[in-house]
């Protein structure tokens, strides 16, 4: 991560995230419903993940997130793509978020956040919001620990470890980017004041207190409504920077695969969470970028 990423964290304005790329892939045609989701179109789109990116950059987003949430070289493998052009595909998604960055009108700084999503987003059956695998720590470890290795050798900002949804999953992730020479945020996917899985946030967020690789920690892909006591609990048991990047409020339908009720995450919400110790905002499911302007107008970034 480069310096001055490293002290915006920690000094000047708040740095804004951006929103959900599927969001932004769906609203531009393509279909995601697939085992691989968005990480499909590294192989079969990658132009689109660029222009996806670039919308966010353009909207006022600081920091974009890679499309390789759902890519692994097991998910991959089921498609009958080998190890090396697995590998080839997921350090590309770092690529795609840095061209998008060159074509973007800024004058700030951009960066690119690597994503890993949990081992459970590989499953693709939503065990992602309950944990509890049944693997152990080492196997969720050994799971994680190449795709961390090939993320980290193409050269992202950072690496974001996000949507975790226990502790044995955070404590597994913890040691898998252990020497990898690039700096990483933890964020679980919560709810209420505990992680998915049902541990107290206070015990989530103490595991990264005192992991040097961690520079941030907090949640995403939660209902708005949990944030704050996130934000507040994340900043006083670390010390660290906090991350936050709701969903919009709206839940989903599983029966019938569609979002129901209305957004409850409003601008208005930001600037409190700044205060409270967030020092990364943004959105994750279904919050694209014309939230992510109101973002940058909330905490007075324009």
């Amino acid at each position: 991560m480069s310096d001055s990423l490293a002290t915006a964290l920690t000094e000047g304005p708040p740095l804004v995230l951006d929103g959900g790329l599927s969001n932004q892939l769906t609203a531009a045609g393509h279909d995601l419903s697939d085992e691989l989701w968005s990480a499909r179109l590294l192989a079969e789109a990658p132009e689109a993940i660029t222009e996806a990116h670039l919308a966010y950059y353009e909207a006022g987003a600081d920091v974009v997130i890679t499309a390789s949430y759902q890519a692994t070289f097991e998910g991959f493998a089921r498609r009958g793509i080998g190890g090396p052009e697995a590998a080839r595909l997921m350090a590309s998604s770092v690529d795609l978020a840095r061209e998008a960055a060159r074509r973007a009108r800024a004058d700030r700084p951009l960066w690119v956040a690597a994503s890993a999503g949990p081992y459970g987003a590989m499953l693709a059956d939503g065990s992602e919001y309950r944990g509890r695998y049944g693997l152990t720590r080492a196997e969720l470890e050994r799971f994680h620990r190449p795709r961390l290795e090939v993320l980290a050798g193409a050269g992202p900002d950072i690496l974001a470890l996000e949507t975790v949804p226990d502790t044995d999953e955070a404590e597994a992730l913890l040691r898998a980017v252990r020497g990898l020479g690039v700096p990483a945020w933890l964020s679980y996917s919560v709810e209420g004041d505990r992680t998915r899985a049902g541990q107290p946030l206070e015990e989530a967020f103490a595991l990264a207190a005192d992991a040097d690789e961690i520079v941030a920690v907090g949640v995403n892909c939660c209902a708005p409504e949990d944030v704050p006591r996130a934000v507040e609990t994340a900043a006083r048991v670390t010390g660290k920077p906090v991350v936050v990047y709701p969903n919009s409020g709206e839940s989903w339908n599983a029966a019938a695969r569609a979002w129901d009720g209305a957004p409850t995450l409003t601008r208005a919400d930001f600037p409190g969470w700044s205060a409270a110790g967030a020092r990364l905002l943004g959105g994750c499911c279904r919050v694209g970028p014309e939230t992510v302007t109101a973002i940058t107008r909330a905490l007075g970034r324009t």
